[in-house]
């Protein structure tokens, strides 16, 4: 992404650190736990070629601000990590926009969906289901498999302690045991992903980010269920082939079926390459996210 333009943006209430190329529709790329924009360098080129690219990091993440949080997390919920991107692609000149996240980023994809229909134009969300969805069906296998949900939303500063304690091993397990090659992480790009964890104030800040999604974030979403708010864009859900997503919620139509519950149209389907498949597969996704991006209406 050297050809990438780099900007920080000051929304009010933080500072957004992101990286722009391209021309054409414009696209917003969202990164998840626990990378940062860097999780797009194989992707982004690719969209660059046809669309106007933008990666950001998050607040409390890579670059961006750690603004102070407080006792209901609502400074990191993805109501407000919505509001700072919205904010940011209006500052860049894109009043309406599509929006692709991944992980976590697809949690603020989805809510920015919701609280703001007249910004975005179509949703892509990879590897996700919605946060109250998931909590809903939590069980287990959840708590097992993808321990940052449990684990990261305990109470300070324990998480905080072990997030800074070891970032090498949080980061090595994360990598590893959510279905990616080594090969996917250059040594660069890994330690990146370790020194976004060297840092407190970023390490509090996405403790708190897990901790909003525990708490105010299923109260968003379940706010829209009772009030029959929906998801009114088109919206893409793409995820691992053999992952959690793929097998865990057959009984119940899978991904596609769970999704529908909260959006009107809605397509999708399953790539290789585990949770990480966008590193591992750019190509790949890049290929499925550029052809929904050029849907025409009707079509």
């Amino acid at each position: 992404m050297d050809d990438f333009a780099t900007v920080e943006i000051e929304t009010g209430e933080t500072t957004i650190f992101l990286r722009s190329g391209g021309s054409g529709p414009p696209v917003l790329l969202l990164h998840g736990f626990p990378q940062t924009h860097l999780m797009w360098r194989g992707v982004a080129p690719l969209l660059a070629r046809n669309f106007a690219v933008v990666c950001a990091d998050l607040r409390g993440y890579g670059r961006s601000g750690c603004p102070a949080s407080a006792p209901d997390h609502a400074p990191y919920a993805t109501r407000a990590m919505a509001r700072d991107m919205v904010t940011v692609m209006e500052r860049l000149g894109f009043k309406r926009f599509s929006v692709a996240g991944h992980d976590r980023g697809g949690r603020v994809a989805y809510r920015m969906a919701l609280d703001h229909p007249d910004r975005v134009d179509r949703l892509a969300v990879l590897d996700i289901l919605p946060t109250e969805t998931t909590w809903e069906r939590a069980d287990a296998r959840l708590a097992l498999a993808f321990w940052p949900w449990s684990l990261l939303a305990q109470s300070e500063p324990l998480p905080e302690r072990i997030l800074t304690a070891v970032p090498e091993a949080i980061i090595d397990n994360a990598l590893a045991e959510w279905g990616s090659s080594p090969n996917t992480f250059p040594a660069a790009v890994r330690a990146a992903y370790v020194d976004a964890l060297r840092d407190p104030a970023h390490v509090h800040a996405i403790c708190e980010e897990y901790r909003a999604a525990a708490a105010i974030d299923r109260e968003h979403d379940r706010a829209d269920l009772s009030n029959g708010r929906r998801i009114v864009c088109p919206l893409l859900a793409l995820w691992s082939a053999g992952g959690p997503i793929d097998t865990w919620y057959a009984a119940e139509s899978g991904p596609i079926a769970l999704w529908q519950a909260w959006a009107n149209d809605v397509q999708g389907r399953k790539l290789e390459g585990g949770h990480f498949f966008p590193e591992a597969m750019p190509e790949e996704t890049a290929d499925a996210l550029g052809r929904f991006l050029t849907i025409k209406p009707g079509q």
